[in-house]
C-alpha cells in the first residue's frame, strides 16, 4: 500500500464519523483510528432514554457463567447492525435458535455496503447483543453462540 492510498484513508476518517479503519492489501496491514471520538462516547452513553434496553442488559449478565463455554461473534467492522434483510422482513436469527457454520446472522452496513456476517460456530443463539439499525464498534460483541453437544 504506498502512502497516497493511506492519506486518502486518513482523509476518509477525518471527513466521517468513522473512528477506525483497517484495511489488508495481501500481507500488508495497515489500522489507522482517530482519538479524539473518545468525546463521542458521552454521546453513545446518552442512549439509556431506551429503557427497553435495560432488561436485555441483566439477561446477558444473567447468562455471563454459561459464557464461559459460549462462543461471542463480534463485529469485524464499524457500521449499523440490522437484524433483517430488510424492514418487513423476518429477522435472520432468534434467541434460542439453532443455526450452521455459515448461517447469515446480521448484516452490517459500513460505507453504504451491506456486509453479510455470516456464524463462524454451529449451536443455539443464546443472545442478542446488538439492537437492530444501531451502531456497532470494531470487535463489539453482537451475539453469544452456545455450541450443541
Amino acid at each position: 500500500m504506498d502512502i497516497s492510498q493511506i492519506r486518502k484513508l486518513i482523509k476518509l476518517i477525518q471527513s466521517t464519523d468513522v473512528t477506525e479503519i483497517e484495511v489488508t492489501e495481501g500481507a500488508e496491514t495497515v489500522r489507522i483510528s482517530r482519538g479524539s471520538p473518545v468525546a463521542a462516547a458521552p454521546v453513545y452513553a446518552a442512549a439509556p432514554a431506551a429503557p427497553v434496553a435495560a432488561p436485555v442488559a441483566p439477561a446477558a449478565v444473567a447468562e455471563s457463567p454459561a459464557e464461559s463455554t459460549a462462543n461471542q461473534v463480534k463485529s469485524p467492522m464499524v457500521g449499523t447492525f440490522y437484524s433483517s434483510p430488510s424492514p418487513e422482513a423476518d429477522t435472520f436469527v432468534a434467541i434460542g435458535q439453532k443455526i450452521k457454520k455459515g448461517d447469515t446472522l446480521c448484516i452490517i452496513e459500513a460505507m453504504k455496503m451491506m456486509n453479510e456476517i455470516e456464524s463462524e460456530y454451529d449451536g443455539v443463539v443464546e443472545a442478542i447483543l446488538a439492537d437492530n439499525a444501531t451502531s456497532v464498534e470494531y470487535g463489539q460483541p453482537i451475539f453469544v453462540i452456545t455450541p450443541l453437544g
